[in-house]
This record gives C-alpha cells, sequence and structure tokens, in this order.
C-alpha cells in the first residue's frame, strides 16, 4: 500500500477530522429532541463524513504502538452510558437491529440483536477520547491520539459506524416512506 507521512498534526485533513469528531461528539451529548428520523439524518451525514476522512487518513503512515496504551481515556462509563441512553430514549423501539456482521455470528444461525445507540456511543467513545487528547496541544501526544484512533477505526469502531449507518438508514427512510 501506498502510505505518506502524516506531517502535521495541524495539516488541513487532521484539522476537519478532529472538527468533525468535535461535531459528532457535542450532537450525541446533548442530541436534539426532534423526529426520530431528522435525527437519524442528521447522524447519517456525520457519520458518513467521518467514515470518508478516517479512510482518507487510513493513507497515512500509521502503526500499532505501545505508546497508545499510554493515552488517557477521557470518556468515562458515565458518559458513555449517558450517550447511549440519551439516543436510545429517542430512537425507542427503532434503537434494536438485527446484524449480521458480528463476531458471535460464526457460531449462530441466527442474527445478533445489536442497538444503534450503543454502537454510536462506542463511536463516541473514540471520537471524544481523541478530542479531549487532541487539545491537549503537546505535539507528540497528538500523533499518538491520531495512531491510537485509526488503528481503533479499522480494528473496531469503523464496524460499529458502518453498522449504525445501516440501522440509521432503515430508521431514516422507513419512517419518511410511512409519513408520505
Amino acid at each position: 500500500m501506498n502510505r505518506r507521512n502524516v506531517g502535521s498534526v495541524f495539516s488541513a485533513d487532521i484539522i476537519e477530522f478532529v472538527t468533525l469528531s468535535t461535531t459528532y461528539c457535542a450532537f450525541v451529548e446533548h442530541p436534539e429532541d426532534e423526529k426520530t428520523s431528522e435525527l437519524c439524518k442528521s447522524l447519517l451525514k456525520m457519520l458518513s463524513a467521518i467514515y470518508q476522512k478516517c479512510i482518507c487518513l487510513s493513507d497515512f503512515d500509521v502503526e500499532d504502538s505501545d505508546d497508545m496504551d499510554d493515552i488517557e481515556e477521557y470518556i468515562t462509563e458515565e458518559q458513555y452510558n449517558y450517550v447511549r441512553s440519551q439516543i436510545s430514549a429517542l430512537l425507542g423501539s427503532e434503537d434494536d437491529y438485527l446484524d449480521t456482521f458480528v463476531e458471535e455470528m460464526k457460531y449462530s444461525d441466527k442474527p445478533i440483536l445489536k442497538t444503534i445507540s450503543e454502537d454510536l456511543a462506542d463511536v463516541y467513545q473514540a471520537l471524544g477520547n481523541f478530542v479531549y487528547t487532541y487539545q491537549t496541544e503537546i505535539e507528540s501526544v497528538m500523533f499518538i491520539a491520531l495512531n491510537k484512533v485509526l488503528v481503533s477505526f479499522s480494528e473496531y469502531w469503523g464496524g460499529r459506524l458502518l453498522s449504525a449507518v445501516r440501522a440509521l438508514h432503515e430508521v431514516a427512510f422507513n419512517f419518511h416512506n410511512e409519513e408520505e
């Protein structure tokens, strides 16, 4: 794969990713009490942009390293659960969905029940920790945080984001069709 050096932690691509991440975190921390279809469409726009930016940033030379374990985790279990419960309450019965792209599916002949709110909270946790770490403005720590969020994107939360996007799409456009 043709990789390139990140260069500056203040490059335009990275600053755009930080901005998208910050916007997403603020949104899910205080989601608007709007119609379910509108909430889903707002989330779909943000998540799509975040995914696209991560794909662009994955071209940069990032690697898994022991330094990543030294990065402080800022998002607490209480914050994670708050975000999850807020989204769950807004989605109501639409929070649940069946997923076949999970590890447990290898041992089952039935889809696994998941929730959009948990997937979104997982994305929030990864991006929130990244954003808070980035605010230290210590360039060496910022590089480690960028490495960590991009490695965990490829290994974990990127898949969660995609699962949430698919489920949100169904909710957004099924509600839209019912409203017509």
